[in-house]
């Protein structure tokens, strides 16, 4: 069963207030005060002094269960938001590679699901480490093969730092190791919803979106608990995507689900942080004691961008 051996995030140390950002990206002050006051985001992280590859280099710094094992890493994919982050010939997934001593895994990138594809590697990784030949359904096997999957990105344009009034994008990044027959945080059930009937270049569709965004979630994350055979109350902790607070907020009264168990932490003063948003809050609820061994809990996130695709995964830990 696919589990998460290890998760190492980076988030930059300085925060910069949307205030300071407003300017460069054109927002009003009905919109600044739109975002605090009902959104609830006050500020985001930005790095600016670290590249793309250096960023997720970071994330992969924490990653301790990294070291020593290098040779059995067969695969290294790359879950982002934006279907470009470097000008040809520059390609910041080898230089990680490379600096990693993993020149020798099959390194790919995930990205038509927008932020959503870090679930979507997450289930890839899994699904080629249970294929490859080398795999054991041992959980004890120290020898079978593992995956990293990294998430993170720059906020380089207009479209990366700001998403329509919704949210703010923050700079950071995560490091995963996957594992195909774990024993801890064990992926219990993956489910999504693709609606390319969404796509908005037009902007014909935003407002159709905006109607069936919570419903659609909600439908994709009951779904992923059906097929795991659980419901809400066997779930511990939600762990959402960081669009903002307020839609959050509708969410845990539309599921009816306690908005004390939806960890919120990181909405204020990180923003989203495109595909790592899943491992920064993972993160931050072991790091809260949120999590005890055998807890279930939820996973979601939404990636707008050529249409919509929805998305729930359930583990436990």
């Amino acid at each position: 069963m696919t589990a998460l051996e290890a998760v190492s995030v980076y988030l930059p140390p300085v925060r910069t207030p949307i205030e300071s950002l407003a300017g460069p990206l054109g927002l009003t002050s009905m919109q600044v005060r739109l975002f605090h006051r009902f959104h609830g985001l006050r500020a985001v992280g930005r790095d600016p002094d670290t590249s793309l590859s250096g960023l997720l280099l970071k994330a992969a710094a924490g990653l301790d269960a990294l070291r020593g094992r290098e040779h059995r890493v067969r695969y290294v994919l790359y879950a982002r938001a934006m279907p470009v982050v470097a000008p040809y010939p520059v390609n910041p997934l080898h230089e990680v590679c490379s600096a990693l001593g993993l020149g020798h895994a099959l390194a790919f990138t995930v990205t038509h699901q927008s932020c959503a594809s870090g679930f979507l590697a997450i289930d890839l990784a899994g699904r080629l480490l249970a294929a490859d030949p080398d795999a054991a359904d041992d959980p004890a096997d120290q020898a079978g093969p593992l995956a990293l999957v990294l998430a993170g990105e720059k906020a380089f344009t207009h479209d990366a730092q700001v998403f329509a009034d919704t949210t703010f994008f923050g700079e950071g990044a995560s490091a995963c190791l996957v594992s195909a027959f774990g024993v801890r945080d064990r992926l219990l059930a993956y489910a999504s919803i693709v609606r390319g009937d969404f796509d908005s270049a037009t902007g014909e569709n935003d407002a159709r979106l905006q109607r069936e965004y919570r419903p659609l979630l909600a439908e994709v994350m009951l779904r992923a608990l059906a097929e795991a055979g659980l419901t809400l109350d066997d779930i511990r902790v939600i762990l959402p995507h960081n669009v903002n607070m307020v839609t959050w907020q509708r969410m845990c009264v539309l599921l009816k689900f306690p908005r004390d168990r939806v960890l919120l932490d990181n909405i204020p003063d990180s923003g989203h942080v495109f595909c790592a948003d899943l491992f920064v809050n993972y993160q931050t609820a072991c790091e809260r004691g949120l999590l005890q061994p055998g807890d279930r809990y939820l996973a979601a996130a939404v990636g707008a961008g050529g249409g919509a695709t929805f998305a729930a995964m359930v583990f436990e830990h």
